[in-house]
């Protein structure tokens, strides 16, 4: 955060506040410490002492056999779906997905396989689309190889999956002969959200990747989990991919300090997002849908135009994306306070009320 002076002569506050996305946060001092300390070894050779460790915490976690530290969650997203679909073979996924829209087609390309999309309103597929995704067996079709899903789901605003019907869609999985892939960048938020204990989600998922560089606050990385055989394929997949990254514990390092430190903050992020929520969305010019807001991520539409109001917004000190057209997110994260969650949404009100006297 830097000083800022507001163009509206108006002290919402002295430092610049980033909503754009929770993975602006910076390692603290704290966190540093801990990065400079690690023991390290080559990890290309498994020989890394603090790598080793933070896989086998976070596969006990969540219940799995084995994990996997890659160097982003896109890496371990695809190389998950590389093990379940190969050549000509597709991938069932929410129509506002990650993997579909922020992964630049890299299932084209490493596993080359294609994705099914199938809409919904919240990140939850509905069952019967999922079963009528599912491509018929004749020569002429792609063959169904894995279904995957977002938890929780960026683009529907952070939105939570509900575990009941996580179950069904694994029964649904199994019944068809199909693998069931978890996109878990934000998985840590949903278990704050839900006070699911990771176990339960590991049971459900035949492969994860859980991010430690978003809500978690580490600077880089990502893990896969899956049965250890698959895990000895993912090695494979990972050394071609270019993600042997040798002496990495100093990474390995952050994130075990966030499992610590930050995971057990986490509710904090998600109260403050709804305050923010509650509190612009008394304005007559915001729009903001308060049952979506179950974690850290707010989104909301403003009545101007957008983009001269993220300008505006960064002028008063305040930083936040536009994730589609016409609709602004505000993301919570550790190194946003109290004091931050209110002048963020004192400048909104402000900006608006300017325009909606000058309209």
């Amino acid at each position: 955060m830097r000083e800022v002076t507001s163009s509206t002569n108006r002290r919402v506050t002295s430092y610049m506040i980033d909503l754009r996305s929770d993975t602006v946060t910076v390692p603290d001092e704290a966190m540093r410490a801990a990065m400079a300390v690690a023991p390290v070894g080559d990890d290309v050779y498994a020989e890394d002492p603090t790598v080793n460790a933070l896989q086998e915490r976070v596969a006990a976690m969540f219940g799995m056999e084995a994990a996997l530290f890659v160097p982003s969650g896109t890496q371990g997203n695809q190389i998950c779906l590389a093990l379940h679909a190969k050549t000509g073979e597709e991938v069932i996924a929410e129509a506002d997905a990650h993997i579909l829209h922020y992964e630049n087609a890299a299932t084209s390309v490493i596993a080359r396989a294609q994705i099914h999309a199938v809409p919904s309103f919240t990140g939850a597929m509905p069952l019967e689309a999922v079963e009528q995704a599912i491509r018929p067996d004749a020569y002429y079709y792609p063959r169904t190889a894995v279904i995957a899903v977002e938890n929780s789901h960026n683009r529907h605003g952070g939105t939570v999956l509900d575990l009941e019907y996580l179950h069904e869609l694994r029964e649904l999985a199994t019944n068809r002969g199909l693998g069931l892939h978890c996109d878990g960048a934000r998985i840590w938020n949903a278990m704050a959200a839900t006070t699911t204990p990771p176990e339960k989600y590991g049971a459900i998922f035949d492969t994860m990747s859980v991010c430690l560089s978003k809500g978690l606050g580490a600077p880089v990385g990502s893990l896969m989990l899956s049965t250890r055989s698959r895990i000895d394929q993912a090695w494979r997949w990972r050394k071609m991919l270019g993600g042997g990254m040798r002496q990495t514990g100093m990474l390995a390092a952050a994130g075990l300090y966030a499992l610590d430190h930050i995971l057990p903050l986490l509710a904090d992020d998600h109260r403050r997002a709804r305050a923010f929520a509650e509190a612009i969305a008394g304005h007559p010019l915001v729009h903001v849908n308060l049952d979506r807001v179950q974690t850290n991520i707010v989104m909301f539409r403003v009545n101007a135009d957008t983009e001269e109001f993220v300008t505006l917004l960064h002028h008063e000190g305040i930083r936040m994306a536009q994730i589609r057209p016409g609709v602004l997110r505000a993301v919570f994260h550790h190194q946003i306070t109290d004091h931050h969650t209110t002048a963020a949404a004192e400048a909104v009100h402000h900006i608006l009320s300017l325009h909606h006297g000058n309209s």
